[in-house]
């Protein structure tokens, strides 16, 4: 795991050295680091499942087109959208497989520290959204389940092909926030659509709020670990 580009910042519920019933994996959002989702983390109450450890990477820094080059922690780049609206948006293809790759080395690496897959989640908030997508639907262990947080579905067209059988009935927690002004809402409903349309059994939840979290989803996203991961 040494040739991982990415700090990771660990932490769980029980005390050090006490057996790890589940590891959730949680992908920070673009120009975010690995300590952004701790206090999220803190407000889970997942006792029932016995002692949880969250794994917090922090992607590398990178320059980002959307931010005119500036260097920021990112997981891929992201480019402008197209002047005309009826065009494609450009993805950078390279970056995402590379930071997926990076994703699965963690969730073998949960593996390899005796945590089963089937009690590994993977969660992420917006561009950390896209990679749990990635990464996840591709993964050739069964994982517990995908958390997506106000994102979208990356390499969308190429999904079908290339989706893991082992996950084709994963389940995806899926939220948006009504006012994203960051990443449309249209842009969840769409993977929304697109990932039900595959027959992957979503649960989707929009709230009243723009690109964060608020404690309705935080409420919402403890129901649906506590159930994805009861024994």
């Amino acid at each position: 795991m040494n040739d991982l580009p990415l700090n990771l910042l660990e932490g769980q519920t029980g005390p050090e050295g006490a057996p790890v019933a589940a590891s959730i994996i949680v992908l920070h959002g673009l120009g975010a680091d690995g300590n952004d989702f701790v206090p999220i983390a803190r407000e889970l109450d997942l006792s029932a499942i016995g002692v949880v450890r969250y794994v917090f990477p922090s992607a590398p820094v990178r320059p980002v087109s959307l931010n005119n080059g500036y260097p920021m922690p990112a997981w891929y780049d992201i480019f402008p959208p197209p002047s005309d609206a009826a065009q494609p948006r450009r993805e950078d293809e390279a970056g995402l497989r590379e930071a997926a790759g990076w994703v699965q080395q963690l969730i073998d690496r949960e593996i390899e520290r005796g945590v089963p897959p089937g009690r590994i989640v993977l969660m992420g908030f917006s561009q950390g959204c896209a990679m749990t997508l990635m990464a996840g639907l591709r993964a050739p262990q069964r994982l517990a389940g995908l958390a997506g947080l106000s994102g979208y579905l990356p390499l969308a067209a190429s999904l079908a092909t290339e989706a893991s059988p082992a996950n084709r009935d994963v389940p995806l927690f899926l939220a948006h926030g009504s006012d994203d002004d960051i990443v449309e809402p249209a842009r969840g409903e769409a993977t929304r659509d697109a990932l039900s349309a595959m027959g992957y059994p979503v649960q989707w939840h929009t709230y009243a709020m723009g690109h964060t979290v608020c404690p309705e989803e935080v409420a919402d996203l403890n129901r649906w670990l506590l159930r994805v991961l009861a024994a």
